[in-house]
């Protein structure tokens, strides 16, 4: 089975976002210790579309910057580099306590200190992403997209850009555009907007032709019961999740392709790594293997860029949770939070578990 993807597109895939910057101590330190950082241009949305971008496909961005800020320059840079097509209005900062774009404080974890994450998103320049500020005729009409990618980060972050991923999942499905939509359910997003956004989640989520999401992202966004719990066995585990994606493929039989990974933390730096996907009547399962992880964030985000890329290819879909797979367990091993694959046999060995040196 492949989907039946638009031809004579300009870009193969889309992403909206709110981009900003992620600051993590080197060497894996605390981050109240301070010293020295590395500060990266980041979003999850742009994570995901790092793996077409990397390997060759084109991919256009969607967002709003901060006029005259040297971070926006830092991320405008930054979005070159990784071979992406970008849009955006320009947002006056209106003074030191005006807009900026927001910051993700990043500690890695190691060993048994697990990884912390402090988001700072006061002033975040990317709430007001608006639809008004984009020609969504042009864009899926003219220009043509094969798939766009949503995620529920971007659709409860302000009624703003809840009403522009609504708006975009519309326009998507006028012109015959594949919808990717990961739930990503964040509960300091949703307070006091339960209601609102679970209706605006759901109508996405009936139009969408790819579904992905955890145990607490089904649940919480769309109101599916979470899978039976397992204990340590996997197997029971696996079975769980199933009759999860069972019951979310009853309520939103739209969907042709549905998605979770499988995750079991050691400690910060040794995972058990797997995936589970639907297509059609078809399972498909990859049950957790070990695996390093450098730094874990982003880890996810790869999973569906990789899997993203494989349908774009119009590969078989056993292919498509491989390397689905592969390239989420890349990202773990990078320092920034999305991956950067050289090419597709570097993803392959990934999967094959060949970490033998290239020459």
């Amino acid at each position: 089975m492949t989907l039946d993807l638009r031809e004579n597109c300009k870009y193969a895939l889309l992403v909206p976002t709110s981009m900003g910057i992620r600051i993590t101590p080197v060497n894996g330190q605390p981050v109240h210790l301070g010293g020295t950082f590395m500060m990266q241009a980041t979003s999850a949305e742009t994570n995901v579309a790092s793996v077409a971008a990397y390997l060759g496909m084109p991919v256009k961005v969607l967002t709003t910057f901060v006029k005259g800020s040297p971070i926006g320059q830092l991320i405008k840079d930054n979005l070159r580099s990784r071979h992406m097509d970008y849009e955006g209005v320009e947002v006056e900062q209106g003074g030191p306590w005006g807009f900026r774009h927001q910051i993700n404080i990043a500690d890695s974890g190691v060993g048994g200190r697990g990884p912390r994450v402090w988001n700072d998103r006061a002033g975040e320049v990317g709430r007001t992403l608006n639809v008004k500020d984009f020609d969504l005729d042009r864009i899926f009409g003219q220009e043509g997209v094969q798939i766009v990618h949503l995620s529920g980060l971007i659709g409860a972050l302000s009624p703003e850009t809840s009403a522009f991923c609504l708006e975009l999942a519309r326009a998507a499905k006028k012109y015959g555009t594949k919808i990717s939509f990961d739930l990503n359910y964040r509960a300091s997003f949703w307070k006091g907007r339960e209601q609102e956004l679970s209706a605006i989640f759901t109508e996405i989520a009936s139009v969408a032709d790819i579904l992905v999401g955890n145990e607490e992202d089904f649940q919480l966004c769309l109101g599916v019961k979470g899978p039976e719990a397992g204990g340590k066995d996997i197997k029971a585990k696996i079975d769980g999740f199933k009759g999860m994606i069972e019951t979310v493929k009853k309520a939103f039989p739209n969907a042709q392709v549905y998605g979770t990974t499988l995750r079991e933390v050691d400690h910060a730096n040794a995972h058990h790594w797997g995936a589970l996907m639907a297509v059609g009547t078809a399972w498909h399962v990859v049950e957790p293997r070990p695996i390093a992880v450098l730094d874990r964030i982003g880890g996810g985000d790869g999973f569906v860029g990789g899997m993203l890329y494989a349908i774009l290819k119009g590969w078989a879909p056993e292919k498509w949770i491989q390397f689905g797979w592969a390239t989420g367990a890349l990202a773990t091993t990078m320092l920034v939070d999305y991956a950067l694959p050289a090419d597709e046999e570097q993803v392959w060995s990934v999967w094959k578990g060949n970490a033998r040196v290239q020459r």
